[in-house]
């Protein structure tokens, strides 16, 4: 099961450390959802998510503090006995001496944040479920082309970093080249980030590796970057018939999600930085609702309506 260090949770959403277990190194988080225990501290946990990390505010603390310390010797071994990966105490709390006696006896971490426990758990979420997100690196490139996601893919030397280069010589923004790691972030996000030893860099064969933020500015790259079309590159095939109209969408399925594609033939002559171009504000169109090959359509219906009137 995938999973997300504790540690290093806490230090990317800026943490204190209150008490850190023995595993504190090595413990994981398994699932991006996040707790703020209710009805536990009552002493309910027929339906406990104990796998989650748990956020403990103002009321729950509160509530806490106004309890008999027999009754919390009851509470803390039920909540803490379930391993859940860690408590954070919100709002800049700090923890009881009874919490951390317990804490230590079944080996929990707690935390604390200044930030607000809505804010905290807004930010907590959105940080662990990019985390722990299904992930997968495929080859190829990927492009912001006029705020569309274009992921270039084909064959290893067809030409994807050439085509990557002319784009941002046009002014858009690389994301990455030659790796693509994509994280599906929701049930209809693909998220394409670059892995951190390659990212700004463009292989070219014949000239070698160069770094595109230093050439061409801070402006023209991208840390990451929703994918919303494909493009594959091939060989030109004259056996082949090619979609010339675009009356039918094609697609390819990435991590469960089907995304709109185009597979462009290559061949001496075709600029391969316009044909993106065009594919993107053309599939920009498309999702505010103008499709080009259903209006060339209607035109012809209407023309040949016109000509058996006459």
């Amino acid at each position: 099961m995938k999973g997300l260090r504790v540690k290093e949770a806490a230090e990317y959403l800026n943490l204190k450390t209150f008490f850190k277990s023995d595993d504190f190194e090595e413990r994981m988080i398994t699932t991006a959802e996040v707790n703020r225990p209710g009805l536990e501290l009552t002493g309910f946990f027929e339906h406990f998510a104990g796998d989650r990390m748990q956020v403990i505010g103002m009321v729950e603390t509160s509530y806490l503090r106004s309890r008999p310390d027999m009754e919390k010797r009851r509470i803390y071994p039920d909540l803490m006995g379930e391993k859940i990966p860690c408590i954070v105490l919100s709002r800049g709390m700090e923890p009881e001496p009874l919490m951390l006696e317990y804490a230590d006896e079944c080996q929990v971490p707690i935390l604390g944040t200044d930030m607000g426990t809505s804010q905290f758990l807004s930010k907590a979420i959105r940080y662990l479920s990019y985390k722990l997100a299904p992930a997968i690196s495929m080859h190829g490139v990927l492009v912001d082309v006029y705020g569309e996601g274009v992921l270039i893919m084909g064959e290893s030397g067809i030409g994807k970093s050439e085509a990557a280069l002319e784009l941002v010589r046009r002014g858009h923004r690389l994301v990455t080249d030659d790796v693509v790691e994509i994280r599906k972030v929701d049930e209809e996000t693909l998220l394409g980030t670059s892995p951190e030893i390659t990212r700004h860099f463009i292989e070219l064969r014949g000239i070698g590796i160069i770094d595109v933020k230093t050439l061409y500015g801070v402006e023209h790259v991208k840390e990451q970057q929703k994918i919303g079309l494909v493009i594959k590159l091939e060989d030109w095939d004259p056996n082949k018939t090619y979609d010339r109209l675009g009356m039918e969408d094609e697609y390819t399925e990435i991590l469960g999600l089907k995304l709109p594609c185009h597979s462009i033939p290559i061949r001496p002559g075709r600029n391969l930085a316009v044909i993106c171009e065009s594919a993107a504000v053309n599939f920009r169109q498309k999702k505010m609702g103008y499709n080009a090959a259903h209006e060339l359509y209607r035109r012809v219906q209407a023309g040949m309506g016109q000509s058996d009137i006459q």
